[in-house]
């Protein structure tokens, strides 16, 4: 090319991204064991365009979705554009280095490939794998996530990749968008990790339109490489159990030859595609439907160690309602009123009150197997068990506290104080808890809930796997992010688990202590009539119980004459003046 065509060439090449890339540059492609030109997928042409056009991009990509190596080609087009003036800085974090390292090369290698008439080239005195510098000034640098990684640096184009699976949290992406608040770009990629702090919540937020982050989801059966012979099926169960149950399946629909613009439509009326690629991804990865989800559904639920599996999740939460009234500065949800000849719980998880932890209690109706009240809130251990009993008492609950901390000890002392009898004791026997036992009242009345967490957690899992109705969106938000954490149900970094101890505890007892009691009917039926004072004797009583056992004693107080509702006044002051 002469000198005039040249420059004509150029001006295409900084105009139009994707034919610049498919023009001068070279990818190897697995799917044909060869280079082939740099040639972008319509997603991945859309994604390319959306970092062109908008400051702040994430990614929501499947595995093996070429999103690191397209992003590393657009980056080395803007190297290779950028002017001595203004020339572009390149900070990669990644959770791991070599993670970061890799992408740094992989821009590195298309840098090489430029034509000599567009190439800048290196500069020799910064030159190195982790960090390089170009003869226009331009650099690439990549670094493992720390706050400390953005000192003395301050990129154009900041890349998180992988960033589901960063640890730092926080204080990281405070720092990473401070560094940016004179300009720049952030562009942020990740196959999803179940609810992590950084990618989750940015995806979240952008879908709720709570920040500016656009987002680019790319799916593989629209990746030409992964889709010969696509097919489309519905079924009720998931792929995962197709592939191992196919003779279950001998009159299934199974749609072949669909076009392309029909995908979507199929995708929203319960269709699953499948391709020989998927299944054979699906077969490395042993048919784990985790990982599945995690790796090629680009779905968060699912896709981390979910104490709870998805599928329960999916399921209670069509079951969450608005309350019917909310108290206490909007931290208390009632959902159903007190309905005579139920069995009410009340599991509570108490906290100092100052801490990031917060008190919750919950109360669940063991008739009729759902959540009716839940209170969420900071509140000091004794404020809370004069809370609580108000509402306990409305609704004649069996109460069960975490004891675990010292927490949980105050506040059990203090409902004692108040005048509670009906407390869950540990090292009764279960099908004791109903008898009036001298010994239990010399005890602190709760729940060590580390004793038992195994034991409390899959009561949990179960209760909530055969239909215990949650009506609580924030309970649900909890179980999204209760996860293993090397082997241990827990919280995840920056979230909480209030609401899933209160309620676990509940449904504990009411798995293992009340749901004995039915076992046990005709042996109370007779401890009751052995009770019975009858008309021969002193003519007193007249066929009433001497004492009415605990489990008896547990119907709601319907008509109280004071009601919870009008003394919430006592707790304004918590709420700076709430009415």
């Amino acid at each position: 090319m002469n000198k005039q065509e040249l420059v004509k060439e150029y001006v295409k090449c900084h105009k139009d991204t994707e034919y610049a890339l498919a023009t001068y540059l070279e990818t190897y492609d697995n799917t044909q064991n060869r280079h082939v030109p740099f040639q972008l997928f319509p997603e991945q042409t859309k994604m390319v365009k959306d970092f062109e056009k908008y400051n702040e991009n994430i990614v929501l990509k499947y595995r093996q979705a070429g999103v690191s190596t397209a992003t590393s080609a657009w980056i080395s087009k803007k190297l290779q554009f950028a002017s001595s003036e203004k020339p572009e800085k390149i900070l990669i974090l990644a959770n791991k280095l070599d993670t970061a390292t890799e992408m740094a090369n992989k821009i590195k290698n298309f840098l090489r490939q430029w034509p000599d008439w567009i190439n800048v080239g290196f500069d020799k005195d910064k030159n190195s794998q982790r960090h390089y510098r170009l003869t226009n000034g331009s650099e690439v640098k990549a670094v493992a996530t720390s706050v400390d990684a953005l000192r003395g640096y301050t990129p154009t184009i900041l890349v998180f990749d992988e960033a589901a699976y960063i640890e730092a949290g926080g204080d990281l992406w405070a720092a990473c968008m401070a560094s940016l608040s004179t300009g720049g770009q952030v562009i942020v990629i990740s196959t999803p990790n179940g609810f992590d702090r950084i990618y989750y919540e940015i995806y979240d937020q952008s879908v709720r339109g709570l920040n500016e982050f656009k987002i680019s989801r790319l799916k593989w059966f629209n990746d030409p490489r992964f889709t010969k012979e696509l097919k489309w099926l519905k079924i009720e169960r998931d792929i995962t159990h197709f592939f191992l149950n196919r003779d279950e399946y001998p009159d299934v629909e199974i749609l072949e030859d669909v076009p392309f613009e029909e995908y979507d439509r199929l995708e929203s009326e319960g269709y699953t595609p499948y391709s020989d690629w998927y299944e054979q991804m699906c077969k490395k990865l042993k048919f784990d439907r985790r990982k599945i989800s995690q790796e090629l559904g680009c779905a968060f639920l699912g896709s981390g160690d979910n104490v709870i599996p998805s599928d329960t999740i999916a399921t209670i939460e069509k079951e969450v309602r608005e309350p019917t009234e909310k108290w206490v500065g909007n931290e208390l949800w009632v959902w159903k009123e007190p309905v005579e000849g139920h069995k009410y719980i009340m599991g509570i998880d108490v906290s100092r009150g100052d801490s990031e932890d917060s008190t919750g209690f919950t109360i669940i109706d063991f008739d009729e197997r759902e959540q009716v009240l839940e209170y969420l809130g900071k509140i000091p251990p004794d404020i809370a068990a004069e809370l609580a009993i108000k509402w306990a008492e409305k609704y004649n609950c069996f109460i069960v506290v975490d004891i675990t901390g010292g927490m949980g000890v105050s506040t059990s002392r203090k409902l004692l104080e108040l005048g509670h009898k009906d407390f869950y004791y540990d090292g009764v026997k279960s099908e004791e808890t109903w008898r009036y036992t001298p010994q239990a009242t010399e005890k602190t009345p709760g729940i060590n809930f580390n004793n038992k967490r195994a034991q409390i957690v899959q009561a949990l899992e179960e209760q909530l796997r055969t239909g215990f109705k949650v009506r609580s969106n924030r309970l649900i938000n909890e179980l999204k992010t209760f996860v293993y954490i090397n082997g241990r149900p827990d919280h995840m970094r920056g979230h909480h688990d209030d609401l899933i101890m209160a309620i676990a505890m509940a449904l504990y007892v009411a798995q293992n202590s009340f749901a004995n009691l039915r076992k046990n009917v005709n042996q109370a039926k007779a401890m009751l009539d052995s009770w019975l004072v009858r008309d021969g004797d002193n003519g007193k009583n007249e066929g009433k119980p001497l004492m009415e056992p605990a489990h008896l004693r547990h119907q709601p107080k319907v008509g109280l004459s004071v009601d919870p509702k009008n003394d919430t006044k006592d707790y304004l002051w918590l709420f700076g003046g709430l009415k």
